[in-house]
């Protein structure tokens, strides 16, 4: 590959003699992730180039992730990639790329909703979006999944205000919440809120048997399936199941037969490779007392239902707001997985989600149809900092 060295138009740029890429960038935690945050502009103008980029940015394939950016887990192995829109209804265009850690892949299926709470205050860093007051909201087009994001960002004061009270678990302390409304976002694979039509599927799992699952597609793809049909309780930690080969294989096969439901993949075995980011794997259980993993106690009352997600094939540590975001639909579908499990006296407006590091709220809105309901929007909250600006150097 070869790039010009171009300052006017802000390309990242190409050092001939030394064979660097030099790409100017934002590191930033967005939720319970962190990641890269890249203009469009500075990225190879062939997309076919970004791979090779991306997986030397985070030192990719390598478990330790020694010689990148990235942190040696999926939740900090993360892009997002942004550039000023030309949609009506959008001011930014967000693409997001999942960077695999031991393997040399790179997935832009599907859309993480932790780092696009970073996507406000990035493009307002950037000059992107011009701050309007006190909060400024930011539309984002989410190019993965084809859905419309707005972002409301604390801008008191002229500038972005990451410093606040708001507590999101899974990250210490506290910061200025960020609130994203996902709009209409059911059907990212065009398949509408029940990509196989049906609200549960019979899975045939080998070395378990029949399954039943709900696959729903909101904000993102998720296979939810019930705990105890696997074998499970939803009171694992991550460790719990990353340490469990068993558990690891079998959360896997159910995802990957889930995909091959959906029509991403014809063979289950080869999910991690060629679809490794979607569907979500997820399973569900009733509330119940239960400890996190930094050993707070939480009580059944204080929950609506206890979940679990996986994240490129590792648990992810605390929840993925998509996977809220998709739970908080499901939570309105009659006869789902998960709404079998809910709180009969759930809030939609305020459904807590018990997960490993603590618990997650989110909402709903919804209009009942004599079928299947019609999901407005699903919201939540989420914090972000920005943790550096710089130039990565990438060897070619």
């Amino acid at each position: 590959m070869v790039y010009d060295i171009d300052n006017k138009n802000g390309k990242g740029l190409m050092d001939m003699e030394k064979g660097l890429f030099r790409l100017p960038l934002m590191i930033m935690r967005g939720g319970t992730s962190r990641g890269e945050y890249i203009l469009e502009k500075d990225m190879p103008e062939d997309r076919n180039d970004w791979d090779k980029v991306l997986l030397r940015l985070m030192g990719s394939p390598d478990k330790k992730q020694i010689d990148g950016l990235g942190g040696a887990q999926s939740v900090t192995s993360k892009v997002a990639i942004l550039k000023r829109s030309e949609r009506e209804d959008a001011d930014v265009d967000y693409t997001f790329a999942q960077v695999s850690i031991d393997k040399p892949i790179v997935s832009y299926k599907g859309n993480c909703g932790n780092i696009s709470s970073g996507v406000g205050p990035f493009a307002i860093e950037k000059g992107l979006v011009p701050i309007t007051g006190e909060m400024t909201s930011v539309r984002i087009y989410n190019t993965n999944t084809d859905k419309i994001i707005v972002s409301d960002v604390n801008t008191r004061g002229g500038k972005v205000n990451y410093e606040g009270d708001y507590h999101i678990a899974g990250v210490p302390g506290t910061a200025s919440p960020v609130r994203l409304k996902f709009r209409e976002p059911a059907g990212t694979l065009g398949r509408g809120l029940l990509p196989t039509g049906n609200v549960k599927d019979v899975l045939d799992v080998p070395g378990l048997g029949k399954i039943e699952v709900s696959i729903v597609d909101a904000a993102n793809p998720l296979v939810f399936a019930r705990a105890k049909d696997l074998g499970l309780t939803c009171l694992e930690s991550p460790d719990d199941i990353n340490s469990d080969e068993k558990a690891l294989e079998l959360l896997e096969t159910v995802r990957g037969l889930a995909a091959v439901k959906i029509g991403l993949i014809d063979d289950y075995k080869v999910s991690a490779w060629e679809t490794p980011g979607i569907p979500k794997m997820t399973y569900v259980a009733e509330s119940r007392d239960y400890t996190t993993f930094d050993g707070k106690e939480i009580k059944k009352e204080e929950v609506d239902l206890l979940s679990r997600m996986m994240s490129m094939q590792k648990a992810h540590q605390s929840y993925a707001m998509t996977g809220a975001m998709c739970t908080a639909a499901a939570a309105v579908i009659k006869g789902s997985i998960v709404e079998e499990v809910l709180n009969t006296e759930t809030d939609l407006k305020n459904i807590r989600i018990g997960h490993p590091g603590g618990i997650l709220e989110c909402g709903v809105d919804h209009v009942e149809t004599d079928g299947l309901p019609e999901i407005e929007d699903t919201f939540g909250y989420r914090t972000a900092n920005l943790l550096m600006e710089g130039t990565a150097y990438i060897r070619l």
